[in-house]
């Protein structure tokens, strides 16, 4: 199955000039615990719930910017990949979510979830969810 397949389209961003209740209300009118960060239409950056607890809330500055506490460094899927690809760099990156690109152009977003749920293999993910946890077991 591909990333088209299972992946959330178009969804809501921030750029890196929003404040970060800004991407707050966005994870909480969505239901969701990231928003990529976007700039002209790219993905430059995620921001994720934990970002905004650990970096903003528990250090006393939640009247920053997105960019103050989004995470730079983005590893992206194209909607063509395969799930098992997406679930591979999840696994390599520690990661649950990728912005799916075509070009440098952000059109969606994949979740670890996504492909469990949309795809049924849960043996399969789990296998990649223990090894994003990898690291929190020791």
């Amino acid at each position: 199955m591909n990333v088209r397949d299972v992946m959330t389209s178009n969804p809501r961003t921030v750029s890196p000039n929003d404040g970060i209740q800004v991407a707050a209300r966005i994870m909480k009118e969505e239901d969701t615990g990231v928003v990529p960060v976007v700039e002209n239409g790219r993905a430059v950056g995620i921001v994720t719930d934990r970002d905004i607890v650990l970096r903003a809330v528990a250090e006393g500055g939640v009247d920053r910017p997105v960019r103050d506490i989004a995470t730079r460094e983005v590893f992206c899927v194209r909607p063509d990949d395969s799930t098992r690809e997406a679930e591979r760099i999840m696994s390599q990156r520690q990661i649950r979510r990728l912005p799916v690109v075509e070009g440098d152009r952000l059109v969606g977003i994949v979740s670890l979830g996504d492909i469990a749920v949309k795809e049924g293999k849960a043996g399969r993910t789990g296998d990649t969810l223990e090894s994003i946890s990898e690291g929190v077991k020791h």
